[in-house]
C-alpha cells in the first residue's frame, strides 16, 4: 500500500503516539469522506516540538509563539464563497502523486491542550490532523460560514473513525 503521508519525526516523542499511523488514518479518511481515494495523493508532516514550530509559526505566520498544528497548502483551493465547498484536486498519476501540501505539529502543545481538556493524545492528535488535511484541501473556519462547514466535517470524519465530537 502507497503511503498517503510522509511523516518525519523531528521529536522522539511522537513515537509512543504513533504519529505517523494516526496521520495516515487521518489523512485517509478526510480524503474518503470527500469522495476522493487516498492514491494519486502525497502530504508532507512532521513531528516536531514547540521550539520548532514557534519559528515556523513566527516564519510563516508572523506570530512568534508555539501552536498545535500548521498547515501549508500546495495551492490555493479556496472555496469561490463563505459556506461554500473548495473545489477538489484531482489525484496525480501512479509514480507521480499530487501534493496537497505540508503540516508541521507540535508535541508540546498537542499533550498540553489534550491533559487539559482531558481527552487521549492519540484523539487529539487525529483531530488535528484532520484538521490540517482539510486546510490543504482549501477549507477554512475564518468567515462564520466557513468555521460551520469545516467543524461540521471534522465531527463527520472523526465520528466516521470512532472518535467523539471534538467541540
Amino acid at each position: 500500500m502507497m503511503m498517503l503521508v510522509d511523516t518525519m519525526i523531528e521529536d522522539a516523542r511522537w513515537e509512543a503516539p504513533g504519529l505517523a499511523a494516526l496521520a495516515e488514518r487521518a489523512a485517509r479518511a478526510v480524503l474518503a469522506s470527500l469522495g476522493l481515494g487516498a492514491q494519486g495523493f502525497e502530504i508532507g508532516l512532521i513531528g516536531c516540538d514547540d521550539a520548532r514550530i514557534a519559528i515556523l509559526n513566527a516564519e510563516f505566520r508572523e506570530k512568534p509563539q508555539p501552536t498545535n498544528v500548521l498547515s501549508w497548502p500546495s495551492a490555493d483551493r479556496a472555496a469561490e464563497g463563505a459556506g461554500l465547498m473548495p473545489d477538489l484536486p484531482a489525484p496525480g498519476a501512479d509514480g507521480d502523486p499530487d501534493y496537497l501540501g505540508d503540516i508541521a505539529i507540535a508535541y508540546d502543545t498537542c499533550a498540553r491542550e489534550a491533559a487539559e481538556q482531558g481527552k487521549p493524545l492519540a484523539d487529539h492528535v487525529t483531530h488535528l490532523v484532520v484538521h490540517a488535511v482539510l486546510h490543504l484541501l482549501g477549507y477554512d473556519h475564518i468567515e462564520d460560514a466557513d468555521a460551520a462547514l469545516m467543524e461540521g466535517l471534522e465531527v463527520r470524519i472523526l465520528a466516521s473513525m470512532g472518535l467523539p465530537d471534538p467541540y
